[in-house]
């Protein structure tokens, strides 16, 4: 990216991809965020992406994932100051429909993809990741937007599950009951 230009262009909004990636020797700033950094402080407003595993805090977990350490990560504190984060979700079976089709890698580089980083459960672990650290950004900012407004007492805000059973002597038996179960024992 050549953060001159932009500079220099001064748009209203500027798009700019792989967040967490090193820049080229000679860029005045090593990493990609420091652009964005510079851009938002010329009152450019930026859209961009990042993937789960360069998120700073979460490098160890997605080692223990997926074995691979990751060298190009963002710090936590600039995801945290975007206006807005959005998750966007693919199953994991899709992206692996997309790289099988040639949609991400060069052909040969599909198999090698396929059967090491992006296996089924490296891509549900890291989906199952992203949701979490969302949703602790989420209560984060609720329990900010509480302090901020005065409320002291908690919102109950969190979900609950209720799960109701008929009982009796002609209820039908649930919950995993199948060949060579048991039914749980009637109720007198």
């Amino acid at each position: 990216m050549d953060l001159d230009a932009v500079l220099t262009r001064a748009p209203a909004v500027a798009l700019v991809d792989e967040l967490a990636h090193t820049n080229a020797p000679g860029s005045r700033n090593a990493k990609r965020w420091q652009d964005v950094a510079e851009l938002l402080a010329a009152g450019i407003d930026v859209v961009t992406a990042v993937n789960i595993q360069h998120i700073e805090s979460l490098n160890d977990v997605v080692e223990t994932i997926t074995g691979v350490p990751q060298r190009e990560t963002v710090p936590d504190s600039v995801l945290r100051g975007a206006d807005q984060v959005e998750v966007v979700d693919l199953a994991p079976e899709s992206l692996r429909d997309r790289l099988a089709g040639g949609l991400v890698y060069p052909a040969e580089r599909i198999d090698a993809a396929l059967s090491n980083y992006f296996r089924l459960g490296n891509l549900t672990a890291l989906r199952e990741l992203a949701l979490l650290w969302l949703a602790d950004e989420v209560d984060q900012a609720l329990t900010n937007y509480r302090a901020e407004h005065g409320f002291a007492a908690k919102w109950e805000a969190r979900e609950r599950i209720v799960v109701a059973l008929p009982s009796g002597p002609r209820a039908k038996p649930c919950c995993g009951a199948g060949p060579g179960s048991r039914p749980a024992p009637a109720a007198s």
